[in-house]
């Protein structure tokens, strides 16, 4: 199997073209996935977070510089382990880049603390324009470590948060949300507070935000309540204060990870253009299962 490294000193290599996909560097550090009309940009030189999510040239991500609050991001769960700031190998130091096959992959350092590292696989999806993020943990201890996988995607304060779930209850000693459970689904038209909020909710393996006439959809493993990490959940959702920004967030399974061992685990971005009105209904959230085919 064929790999090209990609260093941050020596990232001078223009585009590469797999199948249907393309890989690019357009300046330091920064690589571009893409599919049909849909985007995505990943800042290597910036703990491999995402930093951009386009349809056309419409934006889904918050895009505020201020440190932990725009594009997206992947953490190991429960954040008791590391309480905050997060592992900085994990969040904000630089990742190596490859280009592997039809994948691009992200590889962090491993973490001093904890001795785990994480890669990042991005590939696509052409038939339904989904962007596939494949992410792994991998132990590089020699401990077992349990951990859940954690994906937090920052989004503005407008527009509509839903999912199906039976209830949403408040998370990590905050207020919670104002959701509804109506129209065969929990809904947060988003508002504003001054406080920090955040829920936690068992879902049934996907996730929706609607804004700017966008429809953000992410796709992954459904788990039990029972499988989450202590204190956390399947889906997540915080509202920073003021008209700042929200993270949809996901988690994978709690999980024993021996020495020398890894676990993956996967999500799928959808950006679809929607032009129904951001508010709870059954048509909206048609719209969304047939997008991801459920």
């Amino acid at each position: 199997m064929k790999r090209i490294l990609l260093s941050l000193a020596a990232i001078s290599l223009g585009s590469i073209m797999l199948s249907a996909q393309t890989f690019s560097n357009p300046e330091e550090g920064r690589y571009t996935v893409s599919t049909g009309d849909v985007t995505m940009t990943i800042d290597a030189a910036r703990g491999g977070k995402i930093v951009s999510f386009r349809y056309q040239d419409k934006e889904v991500l918050s895009q505020t510089r201020f440190p932990n609050s725009f594009g997206s991001t992947f953490w190991t769960s429960p954040q008791s382990d590391w309480n905050w700031p997060p592992v900085p190998e994990y969040d904000r130091l630089p990742y190596t880049a490859e280009a592997e096959d039809e994948s691009l992959i992200l590889t962090s350092q491993k973490s001093e603390r904890f001795g785990i590292r994480i890669r990042k696989e991005f590939s696509t999806d052409p038939k339904s324009n989904a962007i596939i993020i494949r992410y792994t943990i991998i132990n590089e201890s020699d401990k077992e470590r349990q951990v859940a996988p954690w994906e937090i995607s920052r989004v503005p304060n407008g527009g509509i948060v839903f999912f199906q779930a039976k209830e949403a209850v408040p998370a990590n000693n905050m207020k919670g949300l104002p959701f509804t459970f109506e129209k065969g689904a929990a809904w947060y038209v988003m508002d504003q507070a001054k406080e920090n909020r955040k829920i936690n909710a068992d879902g049934k393996g996907w996730l929706a935000f609607c804004d700017n006439g966008l429809m953000f959809i992410k796709k992954f493993e459904d788990i039990k309540a029972a499988e989450a990490a202590p204190a956390e959940a399947e889906i997540q959702i915080y509202a920073n204060p003021g008209k700042t920004f929200v993270e949809i967030e996901e988690q994978g399974a709690y999980t024993t990870i021996a020495p020398g061992e890894e676990l993956s685990w996967t999500v799928r971005w959808y950006l679809v253009p929607n032009d129904l009105p951001e508010e709870p209904s059954k048509v909206l959230l048609k719209k969304a299962l047939k997008t991801i085919k459920l």
